[in-house]
């Protein structure tokens, strides 16, 4: 496997914005980086699950996409724009007693199974990197592992610079809010034109 050809994809897909990370950053800046990081293992875990079943199943998943694929990338696309609605019009920093803040290890990892990007991105650097230099199970349990890893500390990272600036985003919360907003439907949007 060409190592750096494959680190390099990894990193440069998993630290540019895309859902998760605006989402992280969106939601430490709101309630803390402390709550988040419940988020940001979400993902992980939603990611390694992602990875591990394009692993095993990437053979049925390549000839089922083409059926699959426009289902998959309007849910994935309204569930973006859902998601910069609420981002849109919420409110304040958290007083403590949000219900969803339980729910941000469901919210991350449910995301990683709408989330076209990163879909398309575990079935790519299993295809392209994975199985044709690698054929055992545990193999794949490795590079799913690794490739969780990597998503939570993308997230992670995220996070922080949320939480980091979260007093001088306060004091801009409607614009900040506005641009994340914008981000996520450009995300969307960006997947619908490809």
């Amino acid at each position: 496997m060409p190592l750096s050809s494959f680190l390099l994809f990894v990193f440069i897909t998993s630290f540019t914005p895309g859902p998760n990370n605006i989402m992280a950053m969106a939601l430490a800046n709101k309630h803390g980086f402390k709550k988040t990081l419940t988020f940001s293992l979400g993902v992980s875990i939603g990611f390694f699950v992602i990875t591990l079943l394009c692993s095993v199943f990437n053979i049925l998943l390549i000839s089922v996409m083409p059926i699959i694929e426009f289902p998959l990338t309007i849910f994935g696309v309204g569930y973006m724009l859902y998601l910069a609605f609420k981002v849109l019009t919420s409110k304040d920093i958290d007083d403590g007693n949000d219900e969803s803040n339980r729910n941000f290890f469901f919210i991350g990892t449910l995301l990683q199974f709408v989330n076209p990007k990163g879909i398309l991105f575990g079935i790519t650097v299993v295809a392209t990197f994975i199985l044709p230099y690698y054929t055992s199970y545990f193999s794949y349990l490795l590079f799913s592992l690794f490739l969780g890893i990597v998503g939570f500390m993308s997230t992670f990272s995220w996070s922080l610079f949320g939480s980091i600036f979260q007093k001088f985003l306060l004091q801009y919360r409607k614009p900040f809010n506005l641009i994340i907003a914008i981000l996520l439907v450009y995300s969307a949007v960006s997947i619908l034109i490809k």
